[in-house]
Parts: C-alpha cells; sequence; structure tokens
C-alpha cells in the first residue's frame, strides 16, 4: 500500500465547521514516558492558533494525576508492563497477555472509530504494543480521513537490536503503509537515528528532525505557584540533588546507592522512586534513608519537573524525559543508565558525555562511594541552549499549523 503525502489535516473538512482532533496513543509499559512526552505536544498543539482537540489513549491509570489543556481527555488502558527480559505481561488485571492485548486492541479502534481524529500521533510502536495498534491503523486508512504519525525519541536501542526488532516487527512495512511522516524529536547532531539504524531512502524521506522537546514548557500546563512542592517537604531550590528513577520498577541499586552516599554538607538528598518501585523496596529504601536526616524519598509526582528545576546536581537512570528536563535546566548531571533490556539509556548518556553536557556511571561501577566522590566535585552547569536544538515544541506547532492549512513546511529531512 502506497501512502499519500498530503496534508495532514482530513480533505474537505471544514474548520469551521469541526475543529481539529489529535489522539495520541503511548503503550507505556516501563514507566511514565511516552505518556509525558504526548502529554507535551498535546498542550504545545492545543495552544496553537486552530486549537484541536486532543484526546489522549495511555496505558498507565497514573494518567489521570497529570495536568492536561483545556478540553483534553485520556482514555486509559487496562496496564501492561515490561519485564527485565523485554517480555510484556498484564501489570494488574489477573488474564493471559493475549486476552488483555485483545481487550486494548478492541477499545483503541473503537474509541479512534468514534473519536474520527483527524491526526493520530503514536509514540516509539509502529504497529502498538504486541501490534494492538493493527486493526485500528488498517481501519484509519480504508476511512481515509486520518494523518498517521509516528513519533521516535532520539535513540531507539543499539543498532544491531534495532534492526533484529524492526525486521521481526515489520515496521519498516507499517510505517510505509500507515504513516505520513514519523517525528523524530531530537537533535541530529546528538543522534542521527536515520543515519545510525540505516533506515532505508523511503523511510528516511519521511523523517522529520523537530529538536527536542524543552522541559520547561511544563510548567504552562497548570499555575506553578500553587502546586509547586518544594516548600511542603522542606527544600528550597539549589539546596538538594535530585536522585530521579523514571517509573521506579528497575531503580532499585541506584537508590540504594544514593540512598547510602555522603551528601555534601550544605545539601540535602531526594530520591525520587516513581510508581512502580516494588513495595518491599521501597519500604527498605525508606529505612536506609531515614538513618540521614538529609534524604528523603518520595514516591510520585504528577510533574517532577519541579524538583529538576530547583536541583543544584541530578543522578538519574537516563530516560529520554529525565535526560531532556536535566537538559532543559541545565543541570549538571550524572547518568547511571539501566542496560536491559535495551541499550538506549547508555547510548544517550555516552553521547551526552562526548559533548560534555554528563557525566556517566558504568554499571559496574555503581556504589556509595562511586556517588559521593561525584556528589564532592564542582560541576559547572552545562550550557546547552545554543548548543542543542530544543525547539522542537514550536517546531512541532509550526509543521502541524502549516500542514493543516496548507504547504509542506521546511524542516529538516532525516536523510543523511
Amino acid at each position: 500500500m502506497r501512502v499519500r503525502n498530503e496534508s495532514l489535516a482530513a480533505p474537505n473538512v471544514s474548520m469551521e465547521a469541526r475543529r481539529l482532533r489529535v489522539a495520541f496513543y503511548s503503550h507505556d509499559t516501563m514507566g511514565l514516558g511516552h505518556l509525558r512526552r504526548n502529554l507535551l505536544v498535546a498542550n504545545a498543539l492545543a495552544s496553537s492558533p486552530l486549537r484541536p482537540i486532543p484526546l489522549l489513549i495511555a496505558g498507565v491509570r497514573e494518567a489521570t494525576a497529570f495536568a492536561m489543556p483545556p478540553g483534553t481527555d485520556c482514555l486509559i488502558l487496562p496496564a501492561l508492563r515490561k519485564s527485565s527480559t523485554g517480555l510484556y505481561e498484564a501489570r494488574s488485571l489477573d488474564v493471559s497477555i493475549a486476552d488483555i492485548i485483545a481487550l486494548r486492541a478492541r477499545v483503541i479502534r473503537g474509541a479512534l472509530e468514534a473519536f474520527e481524529p483527524d491526526v493520530l500521533i503514536v509514540d516509539n510502536v509502529p504497529r502498538g504494543a504486541l501490534r494492538e495498534l493493527e486493526s485500528a491503523l488498517q481501519h484509519l486508512r480504508k476511512a481515509g480521513r486520518t494523518r498517521c504519525v509516528l513519533g521516535l525519541r532520539d535513540v531507539i536501542d543499539e543498532p544491531a537490536a534495532v534492526k533484529i526488532e524492526w525486521s521481526r516487527l515489520d515496521n519498516e512495512d507499517a510505517i510505509r503503509d500507515f504513516y505520513d511522516e514519523v517525528w523524530a524529536y531530537s537533535d541530529p547532531t546528538v543522534y542521527n537515528l536515520v543515519r545510525e539504524y540505516r533506515f532505508s531512502e523511503e523511510l528516511a524521506s519521511k523523517v522529520r528532525f523537530t529538536g527536542y522537546l524543552d522541559q520547561r514548557a511544563r510548567f504552562g500546563l497548570f499555575n506553578e505557584d500553587d502546586v509547586c512542592p518544594l516548600a511542603a517537604h522542606g527544600l528550597r531550590a539549589g539546596e538538594y540533588v535530585l536522585c530521579t528513577l523514571g517509573g521506579g520498577q528497575d531503580g532499585a541499586s541506584l537508590a540504594e546507592a544514593f540512598a547510602l552516599a555522603e551528601l555534601p554538607a550544605d545539601m540535602a538528598g531526594v530520591i525520587l522512586a516513581g510508581p512502580y518501585m516494588p513495595k518491599d523496596f521501597l519500604l527498605r529504601l525508606r529505612r536506609l534513608a531515614s538513618a540521614n536526616a538529609r534524604m528523603q524519598v518520595l514516591e510520585f509526582f504528577a510533574e517532577p519537573a519541579h524538583f529538576m528545576r530547583g536541583a543544584a546536581k541530578v543522578i538519574m537512570m537516563g530516560g529520554y524525559n529525565s535526560a531532556c528536563e536535566a537538559l532543559s535546566f541545565e543541570k549538571p548531571m550524572l547518568i547511571a543508565p539501566r542496560v536491559k533490556p535495551r541499550q538506549e539509556q547508555m547510548i544517550r548518556a555516552q553521547a551526552l558525555r562526548a559533548m560534555g553536557l554528563a557525566d556517566l556511571l558504568w554499571p559496574e561501577q555503581l556504589c556509595p562511594d562511586a556517588l559521593s566522590r561525584w556528589l564532592s566535585q564542582d560541576q559547572p552547569r552545562p550550557e546547552v541552549h545554543g548548543r542543542i536544538d530544543f525547539n522542537g515544541l514550536s517546531v512541532l506547532t509550526a509543521m502541524f499549523e502549516r500542514r493543516a492549512s496548507g504547504p509542506t513546511p521546511e524542516v529538516r529531512s532525516g536523510v543523511a
């Protein structure tokens, strides 16, 4: 099937009679990164002059805790999780993986049939988790109203693994058959996924590098003076070190090392454990932290960017959103990356270290003493803006507006 390269707005639809509708899909199996990325893009598009109506389709119940743009709502799917070996399973519902995927697939298709989006933006997985989007994508293509976009982070995995996985899942065929564009939320000077993954010429022609997504825009979603949590936890900006673990389900080693590390004399320590940290380890972590009056463990906040903005230094695992937040606020950061089931975080950490924007701690080096040594050193504030393109949100808005009203925007092609 050949995809027509047309406006993202559906043809022959009156803008006065019907506002544009945009649906977002995220499978959300390892943490909250996919959802938070979609939410940031949704807010940018909803704030544009076209004022499209966003509907988020998400795989985690925590989605309801996030502030959303006016007129936006979220459909929550029964949750999946991915094990350390990369296998999917139901997170809570006591059913087989086949049953939960069948249920999610029917819910997704039913929602998209009823909502009739003009644009569908899919995060990261072209066919959805275990192909759960396949039926919906086929329906949307046949109906002919919806323009489909695949959104990709800067790094997927190591090239050899991507080649194997994408071949097994027929991802290039899916992109050719179902998607009009691929939006890479990154700057190719950091990591050029088109070149590194050797995308075919046809696929590369659909890729648009937008620039990274500036996380400072998250504060436009709410009245920050009313919800800023620092004071409630006895924290002052610039006087604490933050250790953030993403979703938390595989952050135990880093959390324990940080809880036992020696903090600088004038600094407090904050661990953002994440909603998926196992409860038994969370209790252990709280006991470890209780030995230090300046250390505290916080389980979940809908907007962790508050803590990132106020931190003097940041230690993290290295997911896309956490790294983007630290870069957006130009924080000295140490990345102790996850290396299973993907090498994504390690590749990102190495790229940022090569640019002098982050320090890297290899998994075998992770221990309290290593973190203590890093914390005791003076790290200059990195100069990020001006070196890395962080205009992704404004570029996305411009692309959306131009596509909806006329000619294709001039955006950097992914052809290497």
